[in-house]
């Protein structure tokens, strides 16, 4: 690993020279490129120095093993075992900064969710997952903007997609994809029963134009009239879109803005993301077709999560968490179980590195 971090420290050396070259700061798009990858670099260096600090006091401590004074031998070894908690510490954090970055992680999140079984009780957890993560996206300070909806006659959704706008949402919200499970007594339900009804979340990464190349003539772009709520311009107009692309029959279809430009513009978005996430999840099976670990590569079959309402509980079945505080984690409070799910599969990723 010392190599690994002399070379780093090499390589921000280098960076900060081109940074002061007038012919990288005058190209604007060059010079954003090697600002990004030093603001990448240079955390993880300065957490390098310390290290090599913390290592150089070890040393010195060590040495005052031999000294005469039994008091300073004394005081060397207290020192010795705390630098050594100290830099065990900063080891593991310098592994989990050292891992393979996602290149998507500071990317914006294309949010699906969709009913699966359960009829209309689906159909409103559909709604109540929506609003658990736009309260959530609020307490971060991200934007939330709806791409499409289908709403249903009892106030949930078939489906809704959404664009959460802000920094480092992706890496955040990655291992969300899975289905989620709800078992709760239905307002329609006379007998007080409890029903168990599942979801779909599909969590891809905003593609921008480069990730993707497409080919205008693949293309089949077909427009229609609007239906649901809306009012009388919304249906009497042909500004629905509906985009498919032929060779791999991705569809995506957009109808909430009254503006046919402002629909195809929402559904390009989305057919890029499902593009970029469809070529990634077709990189890592070929890479390893036989490794079953899926959270947030692609099988969104699995049951991920259960929110229990009659016992207030939620459980996450990947990390085999349980949290009895189910109301305030529908109002947006997942933060605990992002950063152990985060921390389980880097934990996860630094095994296999081994």
């Amino acid at each position: 690993m010392l190599d690994k971090l002399n070379r780093l420290e090499e390589k921000l050396r280098m960076i900060e020279q081109s940074l002061a070259d007038p012919s990288v700061i005058n190209d604007r798009r060059n010079f954003m490129k090697i600002s990004k990858e030093h603001a990448e670099i240079a955390p993880v260096v300065e957490k390098i120095r310390i290290y090599k600090q913390m290592c150089e006091e070890l040393e010195d401590n060590k040495s005052l093993l031999e000294d005469s004074d039994s008091d300073i031998r004394e005081l060397a070894k207290e020192e010795i075992v705390n630098i050594e908690d100290q830099i065990q510490g900063i080891e593991n954090e310098l592994k989990i900064l050292l891992l393979p970055k996602d290149v998507n992680d500071d990317k914006n999140v294309i949010f699906e969710i969709r009913a699966g079984t359960g009829g209309d009780e689906a159909a409103l957890f559909v709604a109540d997952l929506f609003r658990m993560y736009s309260y959530f996206a609020e307490k971060k300070s991200w934007k939330i903007e709806v791409m499409s909806s289908n709403i249903t006659g009892v106030g949930g959704f078939k489906e809704i997609i959404f664009l959460i706008t802000g920094k480092g949402a992706f890496s955040e919200l990655k291992h969300e994809s899975g289905a989620h499970r709800v078992q709760r007594v239905p307002e329609t339900e006379s007998q007080g029963r409890i029903h168990t009804s599942a979801v779909t979340v599909a969590v891809l990464p905003e593609a921008e134009e480069v990730d993707v190349e497409i080919d205008p003539t693949e293309l089949r772009i077909d427009v229609y009239r609007s239906s649901g709520p809306g009012g009388q311009h919304v249906n009497k107009t042909e500004s629905a879109v509906r985009i498919t692309h032929l060779p791999t029959n991705v569809v995506v279809q957009c109808q909430d803005e009254k503006s046919q430009m402002k629909n195809k513009a929402k559904a390009m978005k989305v057919l890029l993301s499902r593009l970029l996430d469809k070529k990634l999840t077709d990189q890592k099976n070929q890479i390893s077709h036989d490794r079953k670990i899926q959270v947030g590569s692609g099988d969104r079959s699995e049951r991920i999560r259960t929110y229990n309402f009659p016992q207030g509980r939620v459980t996450d079945h990947r990390i085999g968490l349980t949290l009895y505080k189910l109301e305030s984690i529908m109002q947006g409070d997942i933060q605990e179980i992002i950063d152990k799910l985060n921390t389980h599969f880097q934990t996860l990723a630094l095994s296999s590195l081994n």
